[in-house]
């Protein structure tokens, strides 16, 4: 029987055997970390609503008799919208009213006889009573004549008619919704990490992208932070308000909020010094003798071609910038170590 035989293989880089390039002649670019304070901006999905979105509602039953405004309008605070026909109203009202009218009279003829002591105080005291109760039937009659009449609670745009004019309405029923748009709030949720990162700066200012993807023109400012996490999902819901003299922006509308963070004192290689491992990443990093060694590193943040190293570098360390996908752990080599005006110009050549 033949003896069977397996090998493993390993990633290249993995060998510990120090030996030299072919070329001992090429010179490879390095580099060495640099701290400094760099700005990265964020993308969170956002809903956005108006400061105020009440739903208008009958109060009283009857027919739609008028409509005085018309879909996608806007409207001032107490302007007329929907007349309900206030015949049945009317006729409670004059009822109550004209029994109020009778009572005052009774009253005030009750009150001449006490003075001459022909009537106790107590005739006076239940003709004050009745005279009371008349008129207390008045005013709510003409609360609800008056509610017949339904004007806008504020100033805004009216959404479109759920009826049409002719139609009996219920006490209640949905006639349509009111927005004021004049500012509108912006909903986002960050993450723990980044609430505590950005949970003191409540008034910091944000940016709006729109679903074309276009940016907002006006700048929004976070002045609102719920009071507890969402176990589930991690996060806390930010409330940013927005300007809309435009009327550009709608409740309802959807859009990614921007926001801009500043990382402090953060230690930068550039993308182009990494390489990836079975979802690790890595550095070559060269020592005294020249030799490389493959670290692996731990990512913060990304920020347009570099990274900001959360663990595994410092800035005495020296990487190396090129021959990545040539070179093996263990190799010798030498190197010319780029200053970072250097790097950046490279970078932005690359861009190009």
């Amino acid at each position: 029987m033949k003896k069977k035989y397996f090998f493993l293989l390993l990633p290249s880089f993995l060998g510990c055997h120090h030996k030299a390039p072919e070329d001992l002649t090429a010179v490879f670019s390095a580099m060495k970390p640099w701290r400094e304070n760099v700005e990265i901006t964020q993308q969170y999905v956002a809903q956005i609503r108006a400061i105020q979105h009440i739903d208008i509602r009958a109060f009283e039953k009857g027919y739609l008799q008028k409509i005085y405004v018309n879909e996608g309008q806007r409207v001032k605070n107490g302007q007329v919208m929907f007349q309900i026909m206030p015949l049945l109203m009317e006729s409670e009202y004059n009822k109550a009213k004209a029994e109020y009218e009778i009572a005052k009279i009774e009253y005030t003829n009750t009150e001449r006889l006490m003075t001459k002591n022909i009537v106790s105080p107590n005739e006076l005291a239940l003709a004050k009573a009745k005279l009371d109760k008349f008129a207390a039937e008045q005013n709510l009659a003409k609360t609800h004549l008056d509610f017949t009449t339904i004007k806008a609670p504020f100033s805004g745009i009216i959404d479109r008619f759920r009826v049409r004019l002719g139609s009996l309405i219920e006490e209640g029923e949905l006639l349509s919704t009111l927005s004021d748009i004049s500012q509108l709030w912006v909903y986002f949720n960050l993450s723990e990490t980044d609430y505590l990162m950005e949970g003191k700066k409540s008034a910091a200012k944000v940016q709006l992208v729109l679903a074309n993807g276009k940016i907002y023109s006006h700048l929004g400012k976070i002045d609102t932070i719920e009071a507890d996490f969402d176990n589930e999902t991690g996060t806390i819901p930010f409330r940013a308000t927005f300007p809309n003299p435009d009327l550009i922006l709608r409740h309802g509308e959807t859009g990614n909020i921007l926001l801009t963070k500043t990382l402090t004192n953060a230690l930068i290689v550039p993308q182009k010094a990494t390489f990836e491992v079975v979802d690790k990443r890595y550095v070559y990093v060269v020592n005294e003798k020249g030799v490389l060694d493959a670290r692996e590193i731990a990512i913060d943040k990304e920020i347009s071609g570099l990274f900001a190293i959360k663990s595994g570098l410092s800035e005495k360390d020296t990487v190396l910038l090129e021959g990545i996908g040539k070179l093996k752990k263990g190799e010798t080599v030498r190197t010319k170590i780029l200053t970072k005006p250097e790097i950046m110009q490279g970078l932005e050549l690359k861009a190009e």
